[in-house]
């Protein structure tokens, strides 16, 4: 399926969040992910379903000053 992850095009086969997180190999701290303009907490990942032509945004933390 397509979605959009930080406003770039991408295919997935990922049926929800986490799925998509291992499949990008995201790390396991420092990462937040947001699906239409919805923070979705780490422990909801697991449940929340990938659609479609959903957008989602992922935001890194990272150090500085």
């Amino acid at each position: 399926m397509k979605i959009r992850i930080n406003n770039s095009e991408r295919e997935t086969q990922a049926a929800t969040l986490q799925q998509l997180a291992q499949e990008l190999n995201l790390p396991a701290k420092g990462v937040a992910l947001a699906m239409t303009n919805r923070m979705v907490p780490r422990t909801e990942w697991a449940d929340t379903p990938v659609t479609e032509g959903c957008d989602i945004v992922i935001i890194k933390a990272v150090c500085g000053g």
